[in-house]
């Protein structure tokens, strides 16, 4: 096993990254080195023209269990203090491009929330995902408040934060926390596949849709609007009709294939 907390691979000639959490020993809990070389990581990807999808999974048995409470717990040692890992979800947020969570195990509280960060989630059918904020004695920082309530409805945000239980991959899946549960073993090429659908896509627009839908769903529904129209003129200027035609025969085609 490497040592490396964090493991960095590229596929599809840079264009996609698999970032691997690397502390089995620990569930890829996050301490200050993991949180370091995570951050560093997605900045990295963030300036690299080439890499337009990134996948996000785990080693061993977890996702994440989030902050590494006995780290914190030191006074004197790197991570001691809560007030720690905002920098980490956002520089996720800012990658341009797709990041598609591929949830091998347990995903606990900051590591909830560090899955609720990306664009796509995934799940194998161990993930099991939890917030013990409560249980914990402690307030979310990263998101998780504002986005679960968001992706899930009220109710059920609620329910799985003021209990602290845990929601099983089928749970999330018929909840609409995830888009498919696959077995465990074939998680990342599932996710290989639909990174691979996102890269045959234009690559400005899947950018620029990315900012769009994210945009607008921090804003009213009329601003969202009116973010989108914008967005959409300013576009159209920039694409001759012929380009359009021209990949509009690419997606009959591709239609026709996946119709069977």
């Amino acid at each position: 096993m490497s040592d490396e907390v964090l493991k960095v691979e590229h596929e599809c000639e840079g264009a996609l990254a698999i970032l691997t959490l690397n502390r089995p020993d620990a569930m890829n809990a996050l301490s200050s080195e993991l949180r370091a070389a995570l951050s560093g990581a997605f900045a990295a990807l963030e300036a690299d023209p080439h890499t337009r999808v990134v996948i996000l999974t785990g080693s061993g048995r977890a996702f994440c269990a989030g902050l590494d409470l006995k780290e914190l717990g030191d006074p004197g040692g790197p991570g001691a203090g809560l007030d720690s890992g905002g920098d980490l979800v956002r520089a996720i947020e800012r990658f341009p491009g797709p990041v598609i969570g591929a949830i091998n195990g347990f995903a606990i509280t900051g590591g909830f929330e560090l899955a609720l960060a990306c664009d796509v989630l995934l799940a194998s059918s161990e993930a099991r995902f939890a917030d013990t904020h409560a249980r914990v004695g402690i307030m979310p920082g990263w998101g998780l408040s504002q986005k679960l309530s968001r992706a899930l409805g009220i109710y059920r945000a609620k329910e799985i934060s003021l209990t602290g239980n845990f929601v099983s991959a089928e749970q999330a899946l018929e909840w609409g926390l995830v888009s498919h549960v696959t077995p465990a073993g074939e998680l990342l090429d599932r996710a290989r596949a639909i990174a691979g659908d996102m890269l045959s896509c234009v690559p400005e627009v899947l950018r620029d849709y990315k900012r769009v839908i994210d945009e607008g769903f921090a804003a009213t529904f009329g601003e969202g609007l009116a973010l989108e129209r914008r967005t959409a003129r300013e576009h159209a200027r920039t694409v001759p009709p012929e380009t359009i035609a021209e990949r509009r025969k690419g997606v009959m085609a591709r239609g026709r294939e996946q119709g069977g």
